[in-house]
């Protein structure tokens, strides 16, 4: 008898326990937004409202590091990859600033690097790039403490902008978003093909 009335209170009290919530999470995450550049992966939600967003993060870097800083990256190496494709590329087509010192001879763009480290250009280009490094830290400083300062901007070429609607100038936007990520591509291709076939110019292959 006393076995049977605490079984009694045992199924009333679990009548009134909640019910399990993994049937429900299980299909909030199937029904969740799903990454436009890899559907079977869920959308990153921290890159939402931003230019060029089609939801790539698989690492999830986002949910750790500021989309703000993430993207200022991407535009500050974007920026620098696209100077750096036409710079080794003129080099390797016969390109040079006068006058050139005698050690300088003879030198492609994939071997140039030893040899002006070795005559000190590169230690003055040092010099020369902290302190813009610095300004460049400042202004991402005080982005990141609530400034109102968009990513990657610089204030450079705002005269361009002028008159223009917002959909044009976010159109301008994606446009060099979308150049500075192919040119990252292309320079570590091309860097790539130099040093691999060192003999063959521009564009590096052939027969």
């Amino acid at each position: 008898m006393k076995l049977a009335l605490l079984a009694s209170l045992i199924g009333a009290a679990a009548a009134f326990a909640p019910a399990s919530t993994g049937g429900a999470r299980a299909t909030t995450s199937l029904n969740a937004e799903k990454s436009e550049a890899i559907p079977f992966l869920p959308y990153p939600e921290n890159l939402k409202g931003y230019i060029g967003d089609v939801g790539f993060d698989p690492l999830r870097i986002s949910d750790y590091v500021p989309m703000d800083y993430l993207r200022e990256a991407e535009l500050k190496h974007g920026r620098i990859c696209m100077m750096a494709w036409l710079g080794f590329v003129a080099v390797d087509l016969g390109a040079r600033i006068y006058p050139l010192p005698t050690e300088w001879e003879g030198l492609t763009a994939a071997t140039a690097h030893d040899r002006l480290v070795e005559y000190g250009s590169m230690g003055n280009m040092l010099v020369w790039f902290a302190p813009l490094e610095m300004v460049g830290w400042l202004a991402i400083a005080s982005m990141l403490q609530g400034s109102g300062r968009e990513a990657g901007d610089f204030g450079f070429g705002a005269q361009y902008l002028e008159g223009k609607t917002d959909d044009q100038i976010n159109r301008l936007k994606l446009q060099e978003l979308k150049n500075g990520r192919l040119a990252m591509f292309a320079f570590s291709g091309v860097v790539t093909q130099s040093v691999l076939f060192p003999e063959l110019g521009f564009p590096y292959f052939g027969n």
